[in-house]
């Protein structure tokens, strides 16, 4: 049975927001806008950190809350779904989603959820696995082309993989499914898959894959013979991509374009920029926001804020290292970020450019404000609702759609 809450949030007394004064001499303040009636507070996060270990530069962790200002609502469209994991939005203003345990859906505006998708290849939906991220073609309308990223049994254990796939005119099926990629090696492991993927302004894919977890794969994210704990650039037929950076070592794989990942599960470009941002989940402490350019390695494991589950250091205990990348912005105590989106036009103005992120533990989505490649403001939304939520995307429409581990899917609109 179909059924829709809807729920009316206004927004109370304005806060003030502390703009970061250090400007990145590489940016445009044009592409990343101060917001209008900058306002702040103390951080939203209140709670105590894990570790002692001090951010790198101001306003990389704890910046000040904003509160948005625009009257806004926030529908339940559906409570239907079964721990759906990705979502995209099609031509027509529909929601396709993947649910984990190896379905694809698709949800109408209004909320109403279609039969299962069949032709999908079997997934090992264990621990952290099963039917991952989804993209559609830039042509979708024409080619009908789903790309997506499960975890797949091999020989050795599992892997991250990417298939690609036609929606058949009936909307009842994928045909000719097929494996193009296989992030290797394999790993006895049924955590850390990473799992996005988007296209990026030339038309290839970008996908996040994680470390897999254990001791024995974890420094295979610094490896540049290997797939583990990367984000990769690839064609739509699996082979890498044209223009990707060079990596120094032995055996570097040519579809790399960063290294030094743990388990990134969120991967946005950035509306004005074209560049590529990612969320990652940290251990105990040291979830992370990163900007991701060609060529960079992100340092996990060798440097982090975070530290083991057992209250150990991880490695050398050390949050700076030279060639190695800082997080933009990071949390202590995690949230567990994982899907993320970038608000693009103008139904919420001040939400323009802004960076939505579904925080699982956390169970909120967190909003932060960016400006100049530094985040200036963090804000909670749906709080109130107890859910964990596992993926964004902004509908054509120009609304914000969420789903949540619980089977639920949020639209979230200017009032």
């Amino acid at each position: 049975m179909k059924y829709t809450i809807q729920l009316t949030v206004i927004t109370g007394l304005m806060l003030s927001i502390i703009a970061c004064s250090e400007a990145d001499s590489t940016s445009d303040t044009t592409q990343n806008p101060t917001p209008s009636n900058p306002t702040t507070s103390n951080p939203v996060e209140t709670n105590p950190a894990n570790t002692s270990y001090k951010p790198t530069f101001s306003g990389q962790t704890r910046v000040g809350g904003v509160k948005t200002t625009t009257p806004y609502k926030v529908t339940l469209l559906t409570s239907s779904l079964s721990a759906p994991w990705g979502i995209t939005s099609l031509p027509d203003g529909r929601l396709l989603v993947t649910e984990k345990s190896g379905r694809m859906r698709i949800v109408t505006a209004g909320g109403t959820v279609s039969v299962p998708i069949t032709g999908i290849p079997t997934v090992n939906a264990g621990g952290q696995g099963g039917l991952l991220g989804v993209c559609v073609s830039p042509s979708f309308a024409t080619d009908r082309m789903v790309y997506w990223v499960f975890s797949e049994n091999v020989t050795g254990g599992t892997v991250t993989a990417v298939a690609k796939g036609k929606l058949a005119m009936g909307e009842t099926a994928i045909e000719n499914a097929t494996v193009i990629y296989r992030a290797n090696p394999a790993a006895n492991s049924t955590l850390h898959y990473g799992g996005r993927i988007l296209f990026d302004k030339t038309g290839h894919l970008l996908v996040s894959t994680g470390e897999r977890s254990n001791l024995a794969t974890r420094p295979l994210s610094q490896s540049v013979s290997g797939a583990l704990g990367k984000i990769v650039r690839i064609t739509t037929d699996g082979g890498p991509a044209s223009g990707n950076p060079t990596f120094n070592g032995t055996g570097a794989l040519p579809e790399l374009f960063s290294i030094g990942h743990r388990n990134p599960q969120g991967i946005a470009l950035h509306p004005t920029t074209g560049e590529l941002w990612q969320s990652e989940h940290g251990p105990r402490g040291g979830d992370e926001i990163n900007r991701v350019l060609p060529g960079a390695n992100h340092g996990w494991p060798t440097i982090t804020y975070g530290i083991e589950y057992g209250g150990q250091t991880i490695g050398s205990g050390i949050q700076q290292q030279n060639g190695m990348e800082q997080p933009v912005y990071y949390w202590d105590p995690v949230i567990s970020p994982s899907g993320m989106t970038f608000y693009k036009g103008n139904r919420i103005p001040e939400w323009q450019n802004n960076l939505f992120v579904g925080a699982l533990s956390g169970q909120h989505i967190a909003r932060l404000v960016i400006t100049n490649n530094k985040v200036t403001g963090e804000e909670r939304l749906l709080t109130s609702e107890g859910q964990r939520f596992r993926d964004l995307t902004q509908g054509t429409d120009g609304a914000l759609y969420a789903i949540t581990d619980g089977g639920r899917m949020y639209k979230i609109d200017k009032e």
